[in-house]
């Protein structure tokens, strides 16, 4: 069957010949696994798998070899064998002196692999977490130094200046990491590992607008993934729907980004519902299953995250999406808090953070950590971090407003809460601090309002909460009503405290008050308005009698 001829898709990336775009990424596919770089061969193999097989007089021709290519074919041949073995130092040894680019790039890389390898094994046997954050791959020094010099003689071709990258950004070097990763996708625009390098590097859109990139279909995919990873949903949802419309809607790749994207905005049943579509279409596949055990976790689906905990287990119970699902590095650290080892649960969290660093629970967990601490100050920092990752989360929003509160910064704090509340205050929390910070600055009108919509808020959507925040609400209320001489709107929200324990004597003495009042003589005030109605849901047959379990940090949730 003749594959369609597509248009192009947005942003100018032409997609008019798919069979010429399947035969680039069943080419680069095979130059990738060459070198051992079987993460990018396989993304490119999956997208090519998307497209309509091509017909035996158009498959791409094996590559061309050079007369370097021969001379080192059979230590070549021989080294990446050990290669594949995991035996990287004997296939460095044998590739030592090859001057071909692909038996160059093979010995380099067994040489960095070889360094990170000695650097985990050194890792698990080190005596404790704050050992381990010590460990560094003692290669990648020398690795620089010889890579500099090819670079600067222009000798590294697309594959070598992607390595010279990631050398460069483990040894924090990112400027120069970010560079070097544009030369590559310019080099080799179809390698899809030097454009998600990049992705990691990128912190915000600004960054995005200086990068000089190539102008190619690739070019499509790779600002797909940044606006995802950048939280920029929309757009990341319009190019992904371009990409299905250029031709590529059998992709699984793309499904799976798009119900990231999906769980990113909050959309849970949408996600859900892509994830279980993609689970039958690939029902071996691992990538991405940590976000879908996150979904089934936020909507108590117990027996299918079980299922797929296991599932995943008999799969490969190794891999991190698997630990991911089952217990990770952010887990860990949860549990070190749990032990008060606040040390151990740093260190867990920055192993967290070295994996991903745009986990934004890891980051939210050094956070309490330091608060822990009484360290305010690195407190505010790791808060803030967690929030640029996610910010129309409120608990981070929270968690930054009691930092503020610490610091004595109220204007920030108040910010914060207000924040938190405009954007979905999962925990209905932000509204309360905020009240109690307003009272703090005797701004009682303030106060009264923040109370006033807290409790609106509580019972219009049928929530029950503890009694000890719904009570103090209440208890300011008519106090605040009695000062204004509001004695209705005093004696409703006094009727209210009798039916909590600790509010009760005091609701009572104040309904006794008023009653004296009234007998008095004395009348209600006409010149303040009672910003306040008690809606009718509020009958003492509905006075709460627990609190919603807050949300779980142990998961990330969307």
């Amino acid at each position: 069957m003749a594959a369609p001829v597509m248009v192009a898709a947005a942003g100018g990336a032409d997609f008019s010949d798919l069979r010429e775009i399947k035969k680039q990424l069943l080419c680069v596919a095979e130059r990738s696994r060459e070198r051992g770089l079987q993460h990018s061969g396989k993304w490119a193999a999956e997208l090519a798998f998307a497209l309509e097989p091509l017909p035996l007089s158009e498959l791409p021709p094996p590559p061309v070899l050079t007369e370097e290519d021969a001379r080192d074919l059979d230590a070549y041949t021989l080294a990446k064998s050990y290669f594949d073995l995991k035996e990287y130092d004997r296939a460095a040894y044998f590739l030592q002196g090859c001057k071909s680019q692909k038996a160059y790039f093979l010995y380099m890389y067994s040489r960095y692999l070889s360094g990170e390898k000695k650097k985990d094994d050194e890792t698990v046997d080190s005596l404790g977490p704050l050992e381990k954050g010590q460990v560094k791959n003692e290669a990648l020094r020398e690795l620089r130094v010889e890579l500099s010099k090819k670079h600067k003689a222009q000798e590294l071709d697309g594959f070598g200046l992607y390595l010279y990258g990631v050398v460069l950004r483990k040894l924090d070097l990112v400027k120069e990491a970010i560079d070097v990763f544009v030369e590559a996708a310019h080099a080799l625009p179809l390698h899809w590992g030097a454009w998600l390098e990049l992705c990691n590097l990128i912190t915000d859109k600004e960054m995005l607008k200086f990068l000089s990139l190539p102008d190619t279909w690739m070019k499509e995919f790779f600002l797909a993934h940044i606006y995802t990873e950048l939280q920029l949903i929309e757009e990341a949802l319009q190019k992904y729907q371009s990409l299905i419309d250029a031709g590529f809607s059998k992709s699984t790749y793309i499904i799976s980004q798009i119900a990231v994207a999906y769980h990113n905005i909050r959309d849970i049943d949408k996600a859900l519902s892509i994830f279980n579509e993609l689970r039958k279409q690939d029902p071996y596949r691992i990538e991405n299953m940590d976000t879908f055990s996150n979904l089934l976790y936020v909507r108590s689906m117990k027996p299918e995250l079980s299922y797929l905990a296991h599932n995943l287990c008999e799969i490969d119970k190794y891999r991190v999406e698997t630990c991911c699902v089952i217990g990770a590095w952010t887990l860990m650290g949860h549990e070190y808090m749990e032990m008060k080892n606040t040390s151990a649960a740093i260190q867990a969290y920055r192993h967290a953070i070295e994996v991903n660093k745009r986990d934004y629970r890891a980051w939210y967990g050094l956070g309490q950590t330091y608060e822990i601490l009484k360290m305010p100050f690195y407190c505010l920092y790791y808060y803030r971090r967690a929030h640029q990752l996610r910010p129309n989360d409120s608990r981070m929003l929270v968690a930054l407003g009691e930092c503020y509160e610490k610091l004595n910064q109220l204007v920030e704090a108040k910010k914060c809460y207000w924040r938190a509340y405009a954007v979905g205050d999962v925990e209905k929390m932000a509204l309360v601090k905020l009240a109690k910070l307003h009272e703090q600055l005797n701004e009682s009108e303030q106060a009264a309002q923040c109370y006033i919509k807290y409790i609106q808020d509580i019972y219009s959507c049928g929530e029950v909460v503890e009694h000890l925040e719904v009570s103090t609400a209440f208890r300011y209320l008519a106090q605040y009503y009695f000062k204004c001489k509001l004695w209705d709107e005093a004696s409703a929200c006094a009727q209210k405290c009798c039916a909590f324990n600790d509010t009760r004597e005091e609701g009572k003495a104040l309904l006794r008050q008023i009653l004296q009042l009234r007998n008095q003589g004395e009348t209600s005030s006409t010149d303040v308005a009672a910003p306040f109605f008690l809606p009718a849901s509020l009958s003492a047959s509905n006075t709460p009698t627990r609190r919603v379990s807050p949300l779980n940090l142990s998961s990330v949730t969307p």
